[in-house]
């Protein structure tokens, strides 16, 4: 279920999705039932289940909500101030107008 494109940036430029430290994770799985997009999967190996990032780019960007609902709190993500200097600067490299600005002239035609 990934995105192609976020606001006109090819998504697999922008990178944002969960990190699972498992040195904290205590295999609950609640990551995988909390999350709508299917950016996890439960695998099972060596006779033990494990949450797996199985797609990354169908994360939803600045979406932490399975940071939260994580009791071990072993999932991470980018820094959002890092993230939103790398749009900045992908919405220049693709000629992209800043979306407040668009919505601000929309509205004075």
């Amino acid at each position: 279920m990934s995105e192609e494109t976020w606001h006109g940036i090819p998504r697999n430029e922008i990178l944002w999705h969960p990190t699972i430290d498992y040195k904290k994770c205590v295999s609950c799985g609640k990551c995988v039932e909390y999350c709508p997009r299917d950016v996890f999967e439960s695998e099972e190996k060596e006779g033990k289940k494990k949450s797996v990032v199985k797609n990354p780019n169908s994360c939803v960007v600045f979406c932490t909500g399975c940071d939260g609902i994580c009791p071990a709190d072993a999932i991470t993500h980018p820094s959002k101030k890092n993230t939103q200097e790398t749009i900045k600067t992908l919405r220049k490299t693709y000629d992209l107008q800043d979306e407040k600005r668009v919505r601000i002239g929309e509205h004075r035609k």
